[in-house]
């Protein structure tokens, strides 16, 4: 039997599963990894615990059974740098949802002219060097959490990214076209070229994994929302799935010739690769929902109005329909896109009427208004069809969500058979980088979903889209300091 190890790092924690050929989980270890927020707009990883628990995960997940091939798939964009010499992190690891370095994002597009947002790796590596006694007169490595974890599992052999971590929508450092780190920028903010990755294919094997028993290869590093593209078989222009986690991520395979910029479409969403096989990088485009599950955590943890996050569903199935009540779910604001951070969750139509399983209802249908309107806009930005959508995360497993997805988006849902598609993804990518499979399209055989759920026949949606659209335009603006904000 073939055996792929998996190690998928997420934002709140990671997972080491093992693989077999038929794409079946046959081990599966979790550690919680929850990032920290010393204060509002700052989010930290204790990246030496990261690594120690992706280490125990790995070699308790592995136990029984000699590996194979290693695949890393992790968060993108989040920053580690660490002593080249000690292997030790000379801080906290900077996570994605970081926002400390707004104001360098505004300074950049106003002295250089470039693009940049805080979530992505540049500022937080410049803010990083720049904050930290003595780094500039140390031998330093840098590298979002692929790089990290492929150094740990290597001893410190191997220090490397794949494309789809290193592209210029994730770390803002790179060619458009991942062809080489841009100077320019690098030397804007201080960065030294010595510290940064070798940039690897997300198909091939890249290092030995001394760190696990058998020493196996390391055959794959992919980037999370990439990995569960590939995990739900969606390789072919026009395939497209949306990952419902904390946040959505919309990704469509669209294959076009490589972009001449990063930055943002017209609709909202950015080009990004895809993954990248035999030096040849397949490109795709992104959405982005900024808050998904948090709203149904919102509903439990803060409103006290379910009991867990799977209880929505029974309390939203207590009545037909919201009674008229919309909700925006813009806790965080809006991504894809308008790209308004000063937009707020929003809740319209409460009568003396409205109940508790109206409002249960309406956050579930306004995430899923949501998700319609990241399909809308990659289909605006890729004039690419879009037939069908496939979806995983944790809403995924909610019928009233995924019925009220098919609704929005008047397409069939197909659901994953399993919740965290990214491990999928990432041991295929394995098995392919050392010959379980040989191509591809391989992947076709190997997935299929678990159901499918169909738009309801003569359902209202383009009325809905219609109340739906003016509840966004009352959500947004709402913090005009912050809605001005244009990364």
């Amino acid at each position: 039997m073939t055996a792929i190890l998996v190690i998928d790092v997420g934002t709140t924690g990671l997972r080491a599963a093992v693989v077999d050929e038929s794409l079946t989980i046959s081990a599966y270890e979790y550690r919680p990894c929850p990032p920290s927020s010393p204060s509002p707009g700052l989010v930290e990883f204790d990246a030496t615990a990261m690594a120690a628990a992706a280490l125990d995960a790995a070699r308790t997940a592995a136990a029984d059974v000699p590996i194979d091939a290693v695949g890393i798939t992790t968060q993108r964009a989040s920053v580690v740098v660490w002593d080249r010499d000690t292997g030790i992190p000379i801080g906290p690891g900077l996570g994605w949802q970081d926002l400390r370095t707004v104001m360098e994002c505004i300074m950049a597009k106003a002295e250089h002219g470039w693009a940049m947002a805080p979530n992505q790796s540049a500022t937080k590596l410049a803010w990083l060097l720049a904050n930290t006694e003595g780094a500039r007169e140390r031998d330093l490595c840098c590298g979002t959490v692929d790089s990290w974890i492929a150094w740990t599992l290597t001893g410190g052999a191997v220090h490397v990214s794949d494309q789809t971590n290193s592209s210029a929508a994730a770390t803002g450092l790179r060619a458009p076209d991942g062809s080489a780190w841009r100077d320019d920028i690098l030397d804007a903010f201080g960065i030294p070229s010595a510290m940064l990755p070798e940039v690897v294919d997300s198909v091939g094997v890249c290092g030995t994994a001394t760190a696990l028993t058998g020493s196996p290869p390391i055959a794959s590093l992919i980037g999370d929302q990439q990995a569960s593209l590939v995990g739900q078989g969606c390789i072919r222009p026009g395939h497209a799935k949306i990952t419902f986690g904390t946040g959505g991520m919309l990704d469509v395979c669209t294959d076009a010739g490589t972009p001449d910029a990063a930055e943002r479409h017209s609709n909202g969403t950015y080009p990004l690769p895809v993954w990248s096989i035999d030096g040849r990088i397949s490109w795709g485009v992104e959405g982005i929902m900024l808050s998904a599950g948090t709203n149904v955590e919102w509903l439990r943890d803060d409103l006290g109005l379910i009991e867990t996050s799977e209880q929505s569903h029974d309390i939203a199935a207590r009545c037909a329909d919201t009674d008229g009540v919309v909700y925006v779910p813009a806790l965080l604001g809006l991504g894809t896109p308008a790209w308004d951070y000063g937009a707020r969750g929003t809740l319209l139509g409460l009568t003396r009427g409205t109940q508790r399983p109206h409002v249960v209802r309406a956050v579930l249908e306004g995430v899923a208004q949501r998700g319609a309107d990241l399909v809308d806009a990659a289909v605006a930005d890729t004039a690419m069809p879009i037939d069908t959508i496939r979806i995983d995360g944790g809403m995924s497993r909610n019928p009233t969500f995924v019925r009220a997805l098919a609704d929005a988006t008047d397409r069939p849902i197909e659901v994953a058979p399993v919740v965290e598609a990214t491990t999928l993804g990432a041991a295929f990518l394995a098995g392919l980088g050392v010959g379980v499979w040989t191509d591809l399209a391989d992947i076709d055989d190997l997935w299929s979903p678990a159901h499918v759920v169909e738009p309801t026949v003569g359902g209202d949606h383009a009325a809905r889209r219609l109340t739906w659209a003016d509840a966004l335009q009352r959500a947004g603006g709402w913090l005009p300091d912050l809605s001005a904000l244009d990364f």
